[in-house]
């Protein structure tokens, strides 16, 4: 059985491998911006749990937060849901 959690951290990881990739594709940034922003993630999957113990927890924060970065960048603004 999968919980809430895990599968919000597997969401929030799928999306910033498929924004990165739409990003690419549309040619919202180039190829440096692309290795900045894995370099971002790669710090934050790697770094922020070697912090303390208890700072694993904050890596599916991080990749949000990228998320959050790349969806104003490939859609030059926020979501519109309705």
């Amino acid at each position: 059985m999968i919980d809430t959690p895990l599968l919000g951290a597997v969401v929030a990881h799928v999306a910033f491998w498929v924004l990165l990739a739409l990003g690419l594709v549309y040619g919202e940034f180039g190829k440096g911006r692309a290795a900045a922003l894995v370099g971002l993630w790669v710090v934050g999957f790697v770094g922020i749990p070697r912090i303390a113990w208890w700072t694993a927890q904050l890596v599916t924060s991080w990749v949000a937060v990228l998320d959050i970065v790349l969806v104003f960048v490939v859609f030059k603004g926020d979501v519109r849901l309705g």
